[in-house]
């Protein structure tokens, strides 16, 4: 197992660095914005109810959309881990390979064809997510994944459910008019009530990630090595792919297309922490949380009036990052 040459210990502390870093970045998040408070006054918004600016801002705005912000980060990096280890690509992530982009699909189709079941959209994202997922890793499949073939396989699907979404809003924008998050990728306008549906299969997601390290780190060894050492390497992948399917598809339900958390987190997480992925996904998790919530505020801050949305700013770092990784060995 290829690993960052740190010992345990020293992994261990930057993991617990990273989580300090995650922690600061939410506090920023929250006490920055159009309007500046103090993290004393923060804190008094948060735990003492009163009619105050402060506590209307942050308690009703602000924090609700940080930790949502920090949870959707966070199951779009574990999505990405697994992904690349399924697919055994390190190009793969629910973006990339056009998984968001199903999941966006059946969400679109919850709300224009089922808006009295809105509750339902988490279950609706994942459903896509998965299905999509599936159609991917069989069209990929030929012996083992094609690196080339996922990528062109997952290309072809995210355009054809991009032409589906572009219908979809075309005709129906009226139904949509108040999902302009879900339409463009951004966290404005998601409050406590997006916060609580998300969170239960976030929580999921995250508890079924505590029990796939070690047979994980088995998969990367090959299938024949890892069905000698007990490991239902095909039958392990299909839960894979459901795991991967209901974190990817939480986020979507949350804050529509956000592309590149899930490709950037693990890349990064890897080089700090190698691949095991019993540090892998601790650090990813510090991470993903930190590179939306930071990426928000960005997009909160560098206008003057108004904001760009969180999908915007991460393309922004995302792109780059991408055609960086399609010029290294590992992308070939």
């Amino acid at each position: 197992m290829k690993g960052s040459g740190h010992s345990a210990s020293c992994k261990i502390a930057l993991i617990l660095v990273l989580f300090l870093l995650g922690a600061l970045a939410m506090v920023a998040s929250v006490c920055l914005g159009s309007m500046n408070f103090s993290v004393r006054e923060s804190l008094r918004a948060v735990f003492i109810p009163d009619d105050s600016p402060a506590r209307l801002i942050i308690w009703n705005v602000r924090l609700p959309r940080v930790l949502s912000g920090g949870l959707v980060g966070i199951c779009l990096s574990l999505a990405g881990c697994i992904l690349q280890g399924v697919m055994r690509n390190h190009l793969a992530s629910p973006s990339t390979i056009g998984v968001t982009s199903g999941a966006s699909f059946i969400g679109y189709l919850t709300l224009v064809a089922f808006p009295q079941f809105s509750h339902l959209l988490p279950l609706g994202s994942i459903l896509g997510a998965f299905l999509t997922t599936m159609a991917i890793y069989l069209l990929a499949y030929d012996k083992g994944v094609s690196p080339v073939k996922l990528i062109l396989s997952g290309m072809a699907i995210s355009a054809v459910f991009g032409a589906f979404n572009d219908i979809i809003r075309s005709f129906s924008s009226e139904q949509l008019a108040n999902a302009t998050g879900f339409l463009v990728g951004s966290l404005n306008g998601v409050a406590w009530k997006n916060f609580i549906l998300i969170l239960p299969y976030a929580l999921a997601g995250i508890f079924l990630c505590l029990f796939l390290p070690s047979k994980m780190n088995i998969l990367m060894l090959g299938d024949e090595v890892a069905n000698s050492l007990g490991v239902r390497t095909e039958s392990f992948r299909l839960f894979l792919i459901t795991v991967s399917s209901l974190l990817a598809g939480a986020a979507v339900s949350v804050a529509g297309l956000i592309s590149f958390v899930g490709l950037i987190v693990p890349h990064i997480a890897r080089l700090l922490v190698g691949s095991d992925y019993k540090y892998l996904f601790p650090a990813s998790i510090a991470l993903g949380s930190m590179l939306v919530i930071l990426c928000d505020l960005i997009g909160r801050m560098v206008l003057p009036v108004g904001e760009i949305s969180v999908s915007v700013v991460l393309s922004f770092v995302g792109a780059p990052f991408f055609l960086y990784l399609l010029r290294t060995k590992d992308a070939k």
